[in-house]
């Protein structure tokens, strides 16, 4: 097999490990089957705060309660503070505000809200990668095409990890501050940067693969011209062959004759 071909059916393995963790990060908390029921950004202990459970995990669509149970209604972009009252009492104090109908400070709201659309702009471009990646195993100027298309999905994935990871490491230190338990979920941050990594090993495969595309052209061509040189040089040498053979039986018929 092809140089080319062989390593852009690489980077579609590496691409869609990619895409099966990401997935695995936005459907957490959605159902209560493993891992996603172990997936969560963070837990912690919201026991005294008005209107909240006594652990809340976040999750990509969902608060939930331990265990990823008892949880919220679905929302798009969820504030980080959904998961008290509005106004409550009890809260980090750098964590409430007068975002997110009175629960949310300034600074979490666009962290975290920015964070959750970069997910899906990247999903759609890995989604929009992965599908036409079959024509990275054609030749050059595919391998090309979908590179680029996965180096933007790349980016933005970038951008929405980068941002989910500040949202909450600054949580969970701001309910640590105020003598709260809090810890980062190890699913959650293990699929994000996991699929990150893997993400970024395509990408470089598909940039790869669109080089040895070109050598393996390079070669094909080396090879047909040494071909046709060599059927050349051999109907040279047989016509010379032939030639010298004609010129030796008409000097010996001469001969018999004389």
């Amino acid at each position: 097999m092809a140089a080319g071909r062989l390593i852009s059916l690489l980077a579609l393995l590496f691409l869609s490990i990619s895409l099966l963790l990401l997935w695995f990060t936005i459907l957490s908390g959605i159902t209560s089957t493993s891992p996603l029921r172990q997936t969560y950004f963070l837990r912690a202990d919201t026991s005294g705060i008005t209107g909240a459970r006594p652990i809340s995990q976040w999750t990509y669509f969902r608060i939930c309660g331990l265990d990823n149970t008892d949880c919220g209604p679905s929302r798009p972009g969820l504030p980080l503070g959904d998961a008290w009252a509005t106004g409550a009492a009890g809260v980090p104090a750098e964590l409430i505000g007068s975002y997110g109908n009175g629960t949310t400070s300034y600074q979490y709201w666009y962290l975290w809200r920015f964070g959750w659309v970069f997910y899906l702009i990247a999903l759609f471009f890995m989604t929009c990668a992965f599908l036409g990646s079959w024509l990275a195993c054609l030749g050059r100027l595919g391998a090309g095409l979908i590179a680029t298309v996965s180096s933007v999905g790349l980016l933005f994935l970038s951008v929405a990890v980068a941002l989910m990871t500040a949202t909450f490491v600054k949580t969970r230190n701001a309910f640590v501050a105020d003598g709260r338990s809090a810890a980062l979920g190890a699913y959650g941050f293990g699929f994000s940067w996991g699929s990150w990594a893997t993400m970024f090993i395509a990408t470089v495969l598909f940039c790869v693969a669109r080089r040895g595309h070109a050598s393996d052209g390079q070669r094909t061509t080396t090879m047909t011209g040494n071909r046709w040189s060599g059927s050349t040089f051999g109907r040279r040498k047989s016509s010379g062959t032939a030639g010298s053979r004609r010129s030796w039986d008409g000097r010996r018929v001469k001969e018999e004759y004389a």
